[in-house]
């Protein structure tokens, strides 16, 4: 700090003697502007003379970044957000951070080194450089719902090992070293629900390393080939490098640091205030954007190949096949507008819309273009993005496909039909959520006598009189009796209303000015 400032000050000397040697030599520093420039010199020499006490007082807490955007000393730019409690951890250390309610993270810097066969991650030290006594062990289930006992119980556990490599007497050679950080997590748990595979998961892995700009290595505890399948494109745009299968790949694989767990904020999003850059669910909406978009550039592209085969073969024949209704839409078209899509997302067995064909006959009655949308497990999510981002509305009943409301683009309009019993899950798990992505949210609630209970219970029961009730008695009557025994029949002449508004906005939206 003293040689900063000595350095200062004889720069500034330097300058005023060069300031005054030019007014007496008179060959340069004639002008005004000469003048005024070398005035300013000094005035910013002087400034940084007198705050430089205040910025190197700041160093224990900043400090230069490395080439991946880590500092290499004091307080770690993801540190501060992923884990606020290890701050400027230094090398050869296991720090845990245990005070969320919802994830425990910890994170290791030095020689990290796997070890599968026991569930182990070594921290190998050495006496000769380290001389600090070894940490004591940690354990961790690096999954993103650490309140709920019973999932948890199913998810793997690590330990957490600071070892000294020479006393110990063995050694976890590096069969394969990356020079390179890592994030472990696992996917069991509720994995196979495409509400907890984002919720728990996806975007906690966003929120947790999409600040290493994809120069990271992802570990995956309870590794699923489907998985991998399903959900490979998100994870080639947070990650340059083949994900390790922690499990099955018995290989040592040793990194520079690592991150165990992932952070998550809330139900499906991102909080800003807790992200580098102030990133939010929409940042996180422009990484569909960009892994699914090379796929559906190539379905779009089969699909232009296989219409123009159906136009060769139309033409041969002495009829065409095209539809009175795609001749409209035909005909619409070279008007300068189109019709809104509107997306049903249908179920099958419990919260299915039982006059869903009747409700396509009103919406395309209305005006809407209307597809029906069966996502299960095995779809390609692709095209499912596909189809809900080129929609205008989205329609369905609550439950865990409502997720999908992340492919839709801001503006959409996606209204959520609420059955008995779950007002409660479905603001907070889709409502709220879905009005942090911008999207035009339209709760529906059904009336008593649209839901099938009604038949089953009558008006006066409390499962329809009083469902809070029921919900206090605990998830296992929720999920019994709302979720998995109740079907909905919509009050058409009701839900038309909302469909109409629904249409209006779509059509504004949709319009080009000049109409």
């Amino acid at each position: 700090m003293v040689q900063y400032q000595r350095l200062i000050i004889h720069h500034a000397k330097k300058a005023e003697r060069f300031r005054l040697a030019g007014e007496k030599g008179g060959g340069f520093l004639k002008s005004a502007n000469q003048k005024i420039l070398a005035l300013l010199f000094l005035a910013l020499l002087s400034c940084c003379l007198v705050m430089a006490p205040h910025i190197f007082s700041l160093s224990s807490t900043f400090s230069l970044l490395d080439p991946l955007g880590r500092e290499s000393g004091g307080l770690g730019p993801y540190e501060h957000f992923i884990a606020p409690l290890c701050s400027g951890i230094s090398n050869g250390t296991i720090c845990c951070d245990r005070t969320n309610s919802r994830s425990d993270i910890c994170i290791m810097k030095g020689d990290v080194r796997t070890h599968s066969a026991s569930s182990s991650v070594f921290l190998f030290t050495s006496a000769k450089t380290d001389r600090k006594p070894l940490l004591k062990p940690e354990k961790i289930k690096p999954y993103t719902r650490k309140w709920e006992t019973s999932v948890m119980d199913t998810v793997q556990e690590l330990n957490l090992i600071s070892q000294d490599e020479k006393a110990s007497g063995f050694r976890h050679v590096c069969d394969v070293y990356h020079d390179l950080p890592a994030v472990f997590f696992s996917t069991g748990g509720y994995t196979g629900n495409v509400y907890h595979e984002f919720n728990d998961g996806i975007i906690p892995l966003f929120i947790t390393s999409q600040h290493f700009e994809k120069k990271v290595v992802f570990v995956i505890v309870e590794y699923h080939d489907w998985w991998m399948m399903k959900y490979g494109d998100i994870v080639s745009q947070l990650s340059d490098y083949p994900p390790v299968d922690f499990g099955r790949d018995l290989r040592t694989h040793c990194f520079k640091e690592a991150i165990v767990g992932l952070r998550i904020h809330d139900e499906l999003t991102v909080n800003s205030s807790l992200m580098p850059g102030s990133k939010t669910i929409v940042d996180f909406r422009d990484l569909l954007d960009r892994s699914y978009w090379p796929r559906i550039h190539g379905l779009i592209q089969d699909d232009e190949e296989h219409k123009a085969a159906d136009r060769r073969a139309s033409e041969s024949l002495s009829f065409s096949p095209v539809s009175d209704s795609l001749e409209i839409d035909k005909k619409v078209q070279e008007h300068g507008l189109k019709k809104p899509k509107l997306v049903i997302l249908s179920r099958n067995g419990s919260r299915a819309i039982l006059n869903e064909n009747i409700l396509v006959e009103l919406a395309e009655e209305l005006g809407f273009m209307v597809e029906i949308l069966k996502p299960d497990r095995t779809a390609e999510l692709a095209k499912i993005y596909r189809s809900l981002n080129s929609s205008d509305v989205m329609i369905g009943v609550h439950g865990a496909a409502m997720t999908h409301f992340l492919f839709l683009k801001p503006e959409t309009v996606f209204i959520q039909i609420i059955p008995i019993g779950t007002d409660w899950a479905a603001e907070t798990y889709y409502g709220v959520p879905a009005k942090k992505l911008g999207l035009k949210y339209i709760p529906y609630k059904i009336m008593p006598k649209e839901s099938t209970l009604y038949d089953e219970y009558g008006g006066n029961d409390p499962i329809i009189r009083d469902p809070e009730s029921v919900n206090r008695r605990g998830w296992q009557f929720t999920k019994k009796i709302y979720l998995d025994r109740q079907n909905v029949k919509l009050d058409l002449r009701r839900f038309r209303k909302l469909l109409s508004r629904a249409y209006d906005r779509s059509v504004r939206r949709i319009t080009p000015p000049s109409f």
